[in-house]
């Protein structure tokens, strides 16, 4: 399509390709896992072994780029794998500086086996510049990675400004985009080197895959080291869930602005709510990420949010078991709303207030939304 139409109209239309042997307007499903080798030996179609790559995969990493405005895509089996191969790509004794407050599992996997195997992981307040230009060596560390809106407290970081800083000290700035989408973010054109989604959540919309995606501003050696890392390990995605992302990923723009609209009006009628001691989300103008996020989000401060409830655990529990229209289940980005206590998900050692629920909010009527939640507060 032309580089002329908004990115709206690229993610609806997946780049507007048709197929030129049926004239077929969807995108098709390619499942075979090997490719007829030429009687010299050679592979004049570039294709050899779905390991290496996947036809199906061409559609959703070309979007991906329109989206990002980055140079190449990769696609992996799950958030988890696409963003451990990024540190899997480092060598043994790298220093990394990671977020204090991050996505659980990776946060997990940073602590254990990546430390185990000798990266030297630095954990740090990313929203304090003054305290990340601290933590970043110059000529030592090799990647800061970023997590904005950082889960479960949505605390935001300012893109620019640690890449400036990791750039400076001679390292890479990876961005996980998850909860802000290439609807309201777009880390590669504010300096980052990288950025990941987990695209179980918003980019597929519809909570029935697991992928994950990577995509690059330049397709240089660590590049390739990442195209080694999926090959070598196998995270690799199945064709159908592959033309199941690209299908979520039409409805992209459409989905995501709903749950910012409905998630900034729960917000701003949970606050000071009498059994809500403080509401995080960055569409709040008295969240302290708020000016930031203005700047650096557009069209939306995301579908995510989270809320303190009086009483403390004991009682952030039992609201979430008395709703009835939420969904108490791990995971966001769906169509349906999901309600969560993540201290108890989380464990001994998370960082997370054992008052706190998370809430993704779906595409339902906002108003239900609201009124279901309002009732099992008001219940307590």
């Amino acid at each position: 399509m032309s580089a002329g139409w908004r990115p709206e109209t690229l993610a609806a239309q997946a780049l507007g390709r048709v197929d030129p042997r049926t004239g077929a307007i969807v995108p098709g499903i390619e499942p075979a896992t090997t490719f007829l080798r030429d009687p010299d030996g050679g592979y004049r179609t570039g294709r050899s072994y779905a390991r290496a790559d996947n036809p199906t995969y061409e559609p959703v990493e070309a979007l991906l780029n329109a989206l990002e405005g980055g140079a190449a895509s990769l696609l992996f089996a799950s958030g988890m794998a696409a963003a451990t191969a990024v540190f899997q790509a480092l060598d043994p004794g790298d220093h990394v500086v990671v977020p204090r407050v991050m996505y659980w599992a990776l946060r997990g996997w940073l602590m254990g086996p990546a430390t185990r195997w000798g990266l030297a992981v630095e954990m740090v307040d990313t929203t304090d510049l003054d305290r990340l230009a601290v933590a970043v060596l110059p000529g030592r560390t090799k990647l800061v990675w970023l997590e904005t809106p950082a889960n479960p407290t949505w605390a935001v970081s300012d893109i620019a400004a640690a890449a400036e800083i990791a750039h400076r000290a001679g390292a890479l700035l990876a961005v996980d985009s998850t909860v802000a989408t290439p609807v309201l973010s777009r880390p590669l054109a504010l300096g980052a080197d990288l950025v990941m989604h987990a695209a179980t959540k918003y980019l597929n919309g519809h909570s029935d895959l697991l992928a994950g995606t990577l995509t690059t501003r330049r397709e240089d050696g660590l590049w390739e080291r990442l195209r080694a890392v999926r090959l070598q390990q196998g995270g690799v995605l199945g064709s159908f869930e592959a033309w199941l992302l690209l299908r979520g990923m039409r409805t992209l723009f459409p989905r995501v602005r709903q749950s910012c609209t409905s998630a900034q009006a729960l917000a701003e009628a949970l606050v000071g709510h009498s059994v809500v001691t403080e509401v995080l989300y960055p569409g709040l103008a008295s969240f302290p990420g708020h000016a930031l996020a203005a700047r650096q989000m557009h069209g939306g401060f995301g579908g995510m949010l989270s809320i303190r409830i009086r009483g403390g655990a004991e009682a952030a529990i039992a609201t979430a078991a008395r709703v009835r229209l939420w969904k108490r289940a791990t995971s966001l980005g769906g169509v349906e709303s999901l309600i969560e206590h993540r201290a108890s998900v989380e464990g001994p050692g998370s960082p997370v207030p054992d008052d706190l629920l998370r809430l993704s909010v779906g595409l339902e009527d906002p108003a239900d939304l609201r009124d279901d939640l309002t009732e099992a507060l008001a219940a307590g």
